[in-house]
């Protein structure tokens, strides 16, 4: 003879409360203050380290390919290189035709950018401390999962 206290519970699948959108960006705000505290004494902010590493990597390359690397829209990719290019770090020069144009690394670029490093690897052990590096570890998971959602929506939208 079974009783109630012998039943399992069930529980309700878990259901998302607040805004994911406002929820990300007060942590992606944070986290951008957290980084470009270390990266000040570089001269530099998170996104313009970001592009000069991308940029440094990818060799001469196109805008638009470095946007769509980046995840980044092409008017915020423009807007983004423009100190650097001003600051001399980087270098729009001419593409493979007279319509097409190469983003170039400046030596003194890389130097700004090797200098910067430093402070960007402070910066991750930084957050690694604060956050625990096994919730990093699963943030970093989460949001792959979530970016590889939209890739594949993306794919369909043509």
């Amino acid at each position: 003879m079974s009783t109630d206290t012998d039943a399992s519970p069930v529980t309700a699948p878990a259901t998302p409360a607040g805004c994911t959108n406002f929820k990300l960006r007060q942590l992606t705000r944070r986290v951008t203050q957290h980084y470009d505290q270390h990266l000040n004494g570089a001269g530099l902010k998170i996104t313009q380290y970001s592009l000069l590493t991308h940029v440094d990597k990818l060799g001469p390359v196109a805008p638009g390919e470095l946007a769509r690397r980046m995840d980044m829209g092409a008017s915020t990719l423009t807007r983004n290189l423009q100190p650097l290019v001003a600051a001399g770090w980087l270098l729009m020069g001419e593409g493979m035709d007279a319509r097409s144009r190469l983003v170039h690394i400046t030596e003194a670029g890389r130097e700004v950018r090797r200098q910067a490093q430093r402070r960007w690897k402070a910066a991750q052990i930084a957050l690694n401390d604060k956050l625990g590096a096994a919730t990093v570890v699963a943030l970093h998971d989460l949001l792959d999962q979530g970016l590889a959602a939209f890739h594949e929506g993306d794919s369909h939208e043509d």
